[in-house]
């Protein structure tokens, strides 16, 4: 499976988990393990807007645009608004709508952090979207399976990676599972998650 394509179906996993948060849960506090850098803790809608702004930027960085040429405040503000859960949908069906359009994997994509080829960029965050859809679905109370294709496709990208992200921060000590477990245990065994 391409990468492209990996996106594609954990944006719409994230986006489905977002659907079923409840009015009065955006406002609940998440659990430590999602506080930003510096320890300071976060909002359900603060950590749902996070994830807006990024994934606003996807279809200006898989076009090769760099953020001076994309306008770097354009995303800046409230872009969930008074609908969160629509305006959330509508920009993962835009950056979903870039993805699947995106010819070229080696297409050079500007970070802010460094130039890396579009399938680089896609690898780090194909698999920060899924497994946030799996980490949000276990704190609000829903179902965190996670679609099988979309499972095997992070599996794929992280396992051969996965000490080496570990050893810069990315995924915490690896939580031991039955030999005889299912791909998805195995997935969230292998980024340090309790399955």
């Amino acid at each position: 499976m391409q990468e492209n394509e990996v996106f594609v179906l954990a944006d719409r996993a994230l986006q489905r988990v977002v659907n079923q948060i409840k009015p009065e849960q955006w406002g609940m506090e998440m659990p430590p393990s999602f506080a930003r850098r510096g320890g300071a803790m976060v909002t359900l809608r603060e950590l749902i807007t996070y994830h807006a702004y990024d994934d606003a930027w996807v279809p200006d960085m898989l076009a090769g645009k760099t953020m001076d040429e994309a306008g770097k405040t354009k995303f800046d503000g409230d872009l969930l608004g008074e609908n969160p859960i629509e305006n959330f949908g509508k920009i993962v069906e835009t950056a979903c709508a870039a993805a699947q359009d995106l010819d070229n994997l080696e297409r050079t994509v500007h970070c802010s952090f460094g130039d890396f080829t579009a399938r680089e960029y896609l690898w780090q965050i194909n698999s920060f979207r899924a497994l946030r859809a799996h980490d949000i679905a276990e704190v609000i109370g829903v179902d965190s399976r996670l679609p099988g294709d979309l499972v095997q496709g992070i599996w794929d990208e992280v396992s051969p990676h996965a000490e080496e992200w570990r050893a810069i921060g990315v995924y915490g000590p690896a939580v031991e599972v039955p030999a005889d477990a299912d791909l998805q245990a195995r997935l969230l065994g292998i980024t340090g998650r309790q399955p």
